[in-house]
């Protein structure tokens, strides 16, 4: 296997596609992963947008009022990544560089995801600190951030280092 700009690209994987063919089920299945995320932070940002006008929001701490406008500049940012596949695909369309969107796109939902986990650990360390105090939300949001690492980054490098061993020997 090679791995050429984040986009790998198998030898022989026993698929019979052109390169090209190769590129639109890499940028299908990158779609795919953008509408899962796209719901997410949809209802996400939707949950967020309707706190301030809650009874309780004007009892918020300043650190918990800071707290909730970092989680709001997030939710905007990842919406603005994500839609940047968008606009990406409709500047690069038929100008045959679907490579080039693959490989942005891919980067894009990369930073995306980093900045999903940040905001889902952030709130509900916010939901927690609101109803049970300052430890739980810290503690809660530290034990979110173990269970992120765990699923999304260390299981998924153990589960390649053994594919990859097994291809290999």
């Amino acid at each position: 296997m090679t791995k050429r700009h984040n986009v790998v690209t198998a030898q022989s994987d026993g698929r019979n596609e052109s390169s090209l063919q190769r590129l639109d089920r890499n940028w299908h299945e990158l779609l795919q992963e953008l509408r899962v995320l796209q719901t997410g932070i949809q209802i996400l940002v939707g949950f967020l947008l309707t706190l301030p006008f809650q009874a309780r929001f004007p009892d918020l701490d300043p650190f918990q009022v800071t707290v909730y406008l970092i989680l709001v500049i997030l939710a905007a940012l990842i919406t603005v990544l994500l839609l940047a596949t968008v606009v990406m695909h409709r500047t690069f369309f038929q100008l045959h560089i679907k490579e080039a969107l693959v490989v942005n796109s891919d980067r894009i939902l990369r930073v995306a995801m980093l900045l999903v986990a940040l905001i889902l650990m952030g709130t509900v360390g916010l939901i927690f600190d609101i109803v049970l105090g300052r430890a739980a939300g810290t503690v809660t949001a530290l034990g979110l951030a173990a269970v992120v690492i765990g699923l999304w980054v260390v299981l998924p490098r153990l589960i390649r280092r053994r594919h990859l061993r097994h291809v290999d020997g």
